[in-house]
């Protein structure tokens, strides 16, 4: 097959045709959609500058606005940083070749995947509360980092598991003719294989952990989604209260993917380095097979 690959067959011309009419009335469907839900917005005056102006005011943003984004970077930060160190040790301990370790990281993984987020900061803030764990003011962000790193760590750790399974098994398996262990293996041989291939479902996770960031207004946590809520009942303009959250959300979480898109990139090129690299690696772990590396080098 000379062509590119494509997973169905090549439309002819009379599909290219419907296609392409099938297109147009889609934008046009969709176009319609959008014009008549702004002329019913526009209708009732939700565009009336009186709604908009609240927020050319300092006092709306410090009393409403930054205090929930604080509260949505604070949690989603470190959610996020605790998921990934979770879900990286989660996800080793289900390859581990050690039965009882392999099975008990399986047992927590699937647990944790099966509860709600939400139950689990309910659950979590209540006991904090109940033991006096942590300050009275930091009970609420407490239990939101709880469930998202318990819920967030157990999904990492089955995309971990899945991409190290997804390289070849020859990688593997030219580690250990090299005389390397398996804890060799995975720290410089797979992970950081899996790792660059997996970033983009990563990603996606980790724009998961801010976006539910929103649930914790259930546990009175201050977050951006809440102040939303709080802008409109005190300014009677919720739903430009709920655009403009709605922005910085998608502001934050472009951000975090263009980020990630960076990182990703920077990876794929740091892994066509040279190759003489990986043997001086194998040799300072003290492999056997190192000296025939570099013998074969020089």
């Amino acid at each position: 097959m000379t062509g590119a690959s494509v997973l169905f067959d090549a439309p002819g011309p009379r599909a290219r045709v419907r296609n392409h009419a099938l297109t147009a009335l889609t934008v046009v469907a969709a176009g319609a959609a959008i014009a008549f839900v702004l002329y019913q917005l526009w209708a009732k005056d939700q565009f009336q500058g009186a709604k908009w102006k609240p927020f050319l005011t300092s006092n709306l943003w410090t009393t409403y606005v930054l205090p929930g984004v604080q509260g949505t970077l604070t949690a989603a930060g470190i959610s996020i940083v605790l998921a990934l160190v979770l879900g990286l040790l989660l996800g080793v301990g289900r390859l581990s070749p050690i039965p009882p370790l392999r099975w008990l990281c399986a047992v927590i993984v699937e647990f944790f995947r099966a509860v709600p987020v939400l139950v689990m900061m309910i659950f979590a803030y209540f006991l904090y509360g109940m033991y006096d764990l942590f300050p009275s003011k930091h009970i609420a962000l407490a239990g939101v980092i709880t469930g998202l790193t318990l819920y967030n760590g157990a999904v990492i750790a089955e995309i971990v598991r899945a991409g190290v399974n997804s390289l070849p098994r020859g990688q593997q398996e030219a580690a250990w003719s090299l005389g390397m262990t398996w804890t060799q293996t995975m720290r410089l041989i797979l992970l950081p294989q899996a790792i660059t291939a997996m970033l983009p479902v990563l990603v996606s996770q980790l724009v998961v952990v801010l976006k539910d960031t929103a649930i914790g207004y259930q546990i009175t946590f201050v977050e951006m989604v809440r102040q939303g809520t709080n802008i409109g009942s005190a300014y009677t303009n919720i739903l430009p209260a709920l655009i403009v959250i709605a922005i910085l959300m998608i502001s934050v979480n472009f951000a975090l993917s263009v980020l990630a898109t960076r990182i990703e990139r920077r990876l794929r090129r740091s892994s066509r380095g040279p190759a003489p690299l990986e043997a001086e690696a194998v040799e300072q772990e003290g492999a056997p097979g190192a000296q025939v590396l570099h013998t074969q080098r020089d």
